[in-house]
């Protein structure tokens, strides 16, 4: 049964449409909102955003006429009533009788506090910013398993929906030699915001988030989060990144001794050309009959092969996750391994008390290694740096590590991730979600 169908089933059971909270009313979380109120049963019954017009209009562009409310009371009373609201406070969340939280702001601080509040309060959330969930996802996992919710990052991106084909590929017992995305745009590490700022003016789209693509950091994190997910590796410290296109995916990424770029199988990468928007799986066979199907049916000559989706509809797409975590209960991808992370490189020199202004900047770009290298390294993660301040020169070029910088302790972001790095000590004390929440509160 289609979820369309199963919804209109709850929805007719209960007498209850499922009550979604937003946070985050830009762009993804708009386009988000207007999928998923196509969908029968659904309820958008709480918009917040630091600024409440956005919240407000947000609403309004789904069609909805939100009620003034006074307090926190007052909006959990009008969402039980059946009504809608728009906030501008995070703490005000757990006090809402909602189903599930859609985190949809980018800002991998604002993800983990929204994370916290829901998740303490025993609702579920399906997040988009993928960069707060490869800095901490490993403890967010427990948290939610802690907490009896769900969380989840969203459909629609590359990690998912790669992820997705993966699962396939080992259904059928294919091997897999590698799984990642194609680049949209012609990398620049040392792209900047003021470089790009008539390009992304032209887009209509935020100047950081465009340094992020262009600069390659997105592609690093994202392929972490695939990597952590399925339990992949990395293929070499900051991916291969080579030219491909459809045709060729199985010979670009097959084994060195074949004529491929990859020194072992089972890893992630990315690729430039007309392979993007899409993803894709290389996967390999042994056995003969096997290998004369699959030629049989025209996936190539083998022994390799590649499986390809030709697009990813992240918005468009988001509100599966809702649906799966609602009805089936499941995520549509955690942090079940961690193999990969994401570090931080220099795009200028800089000096000591220079602050670091984090993803998407002028000052940094993500780079992907495996997590065993970068824990020994003392690397430090991208999703800590925005605000902190080097403590020495570094040249340009340069992986930062811990001892580079003074990060922001009082952020939650940075006390999860400390917390994540003794998780493997026995020892160690991990604040339960009763803790973190007293934390967020004060």
């Amino acid at each position: 049964m289609s979820y369309r169908d199963r919804l209109q089933h709850r929805l007719d059971e209960t007498g209850r449409p499922l009550r979604v909270g937003l946070v985050g009313a830009g762009q993804m979380g708009r386009g988000l909102a207007a999928q998923l109120l196509r969908m029968p049963g659904i309820s958008l019954s709480a918009v917040l955003d630091v600024q409440l017009d956005r919240a407000q209009e947000a609403l309004t562009q789904a069609g909805i006429q939100a009620v003034d409310v006074a307090g926190p009371q007052e909006a959990a009373a009008a969402v039980e009533a059946g009504h809608s609201v728009a906030l501008e406070r995070i703490e005000d969340l757990a006090g809402l009788p909602l189903d599930i939280v859609v985190e949809a702001t980018g800002v991998p601080e604002v993800a983990v506090r929204v994370a916290v509040a829901a998740l303490s309060a025993g609702i579920s959330v399906a997040t988009l910013t993928v960069e707060a969930d490869v800095t901490i996802g490993r403890y967010m996992a427990r948290l939610a398993q802690e907490s009896g919710a769900v969380y989840s990052v969203c459909r629609g991106d590359e990690p998912v929906e790669t992820k997705i084909l993966v699962d396939y590929a080992r259904d059928l017992n294919f091997e897999v030699i590698c799984a990642g995305k194609g680049k949209n745009n012609p990398l620049d590490p040392y792209a900047t915001p003021e470089s790009l700022a008539e390009r992304a003016a032209g887009k209509q789209m935020n100047p950081k988030m465009l340094t992020s693509f262009v600069d390659g950091s997105k592609a690093m994190i994202e392929m972490a989060s695939l990597a952590n997910t399925t339990g992949l590796e990395v293929s070499t410290p900051g991916m291969h990144g080579p030219a491909s296109t459809v045709e060729t995916l199985h010979e670009t990424f097959a084994l060195k001794e074949d004529g491929g770029i990859l020194d072992r199988p089972g890893v992630v990468d990315y690729c430039t050309g007309p392979v993007a928007p899409g993803v894709f799986v290389v996967i390999r066979t042994e056995d003969p009959y096997v290998h004369h199907e699959m030629t049989y049916l025209q996936m190539g000559d083998g022994p390799y092969f590649a499986l390809y989706r030709p697009y990813h509809l992240a918005s468009i797409e988001a509100p599966l996750t809702v649906y799966e975590m609602a009805l089936d209960k499941r995520p549509s991808l955690i942090s079940e391994h961690w193999t990969a992370e994401v570090g931080a490189q220099t795009k200028r020199p800089m000096k000591a008390g220079e602050r670091i202004d984090g993803i998407g900047g002028s000052t940094v770009r993500g780079h992907i290694e495996s997590s065993s290298g970068f824990a020994a390294a003392g690397r430090v993660p991208l999703g800590v740096l925005a605000g902190a301040t080097l403590v020495r020169d570094v040249p340009v070029d340069h992986t930062l590590t811990y001892d580079d910088v003074q990060v922001d302790e009082s952020l939650l972001i940075v006390r999860m991730r400390r917390i994540q790095e003794s998780m493997d000590d026995a020892g160690a004390d991990v604040p339960d979600l009763a803790a973190l929440r007293s934390a967020l509160v004060a």
